[in-house]
């Protein structure tokens, strides 16, 4: 019979159980992931999950789609009072190397993380305490992740929401190297990080018809994923109303096929054929925009088909966050 594995040592800081990435091996030396070990305490260490985190932020839609479905992105962000001294400008990124929770590059500008695992229930409170720990690092160092305070500012108190919040997609993640330097003079780490992201992401391009609808490509179909504002409730029953009424396509081939939640936020998931690109459904998203806004101004009792509809786009939500 083998031997049981002994226990590794814990790796304590300041007597207590630093955050690492979910994937590793949890610090306290159980010898299991810490995702499956103390991560999952401490995801919700300290305060109640927040459903909308990014509720009341310029373009919420778009900060949900840039954490869950696009992968490579960047968006200058714009804070309250200005930019702090020394820091020249920050940014939000989808990922960064190593999954860094942020950058402080050289030029002391800010590089914010936004696909990182979270160590609390209030993913923008863990952001803010991240960001105001980013411009306190010396510049040309990357922020760790730690276990966040109980208490703190959130994202809605450092960010100008007066100000924009406009999604930059790009093919890959070139953008984490300065402009002034190439990807041959990062470091290896980086470097290897890059190709790996690189050789991951799934092509992904942003609507301009209409807001927060992001198409992707892959090997056996594309797809369209549109997050949307609009209350659930009222958002099912006008979709069931447009599926019996025959007004969901977006052209020939294509299907309204689900949707799932995302930060208290429901996403629409339409299956496109492999030949249908991004350019060929603005036209049709944007008239699925406005057949949506009459849908959501009608308060009629659903019909029993609508109601039959309903219950189908409700048996195929899935829930991610």
């Amino acid at each position: 019979m083998a031997k049981k594995r002994p226990a590794a040592k814990p790796q304590l800081k300041d007597g207590e159980i630093p955050v690492v990435g979910a994937r590793e091996p949890c610090p306290c030396g159980s010898g299991r992931r810490y995702k499956a070990c103390h991560g999952r305490t401490a995801a919700h260490a300290g305060t109640e999950l927040v459903q909308r985190p990014f509720e009341g932020l310029p373009g919420e839609c778009d900060w949900v789609a840039l954490r869950e479905l696009v992968p490579a992105a960047t968006v200058p962000l714009h804070l309250k009072g200005g930019l702090p001294e020394g820091v020249p400008s920050v940014t939000l990124a989808t990922v960064l190397p190593m999954a860094w929770p942020a950058l402080r590059r050289e030029d002391g500008s800010v590089l914010l993380g936004l696909q990182n695992d979270a160590s609390s229930g209030d993913l923008s409170r863990e952001m803010a305490d991240t960001l105001e720990r980013a411009f306190a690092t010396e510049p040309g160092n990357p922020v760790p992740a730690r276990r966040v305070p109980a208490e703190g500012p959130r994202l809605q108190d450092l960010l100008d929401t007066d100000g924009g919040f406009e999604p930059v997609v790009h093919t890959g993640f070139e953008f984490w190297i300065p402009d002034a330097e190439s990807a041959q003079a990062a470091s290896p780490e980086i470097a290897a990080s890059l190709e790996r992201a690189n050789a991951a992401a799934i092509p992904t391009v942003k609507l301009s018809s209409v807001d927060a609808a992001y198409w992707c490509e892959t090997p056996d179909k594309n797809h369209l994923r549109w997050v949307m504002p609009h209350p659930e409730e009222k958002l099912l029953d006008a979709l069931a109303r447009m599926q019996v009424a025959g007004e969901t396509s977006l052209g020939e081939g294509t299907k309204l096929v689900g949707s799932f939640r995302a930060h208290g936020l429901m996403v629409p998931v339409w299956d496109l054929p492999t030949g249908v690109s991004a350019a060929d459904v603005e036209k049709p998203a944007a008239q699925f925009a406005e057949l949506l806004a009459a849908a959501l101004a009608t308060d009629t009792p659903l019909t029993p088909e609508e109601r039959r509809a309903r219950g189908g786009l409700t048996n195929r939500q899935v829930t991610l966050s």
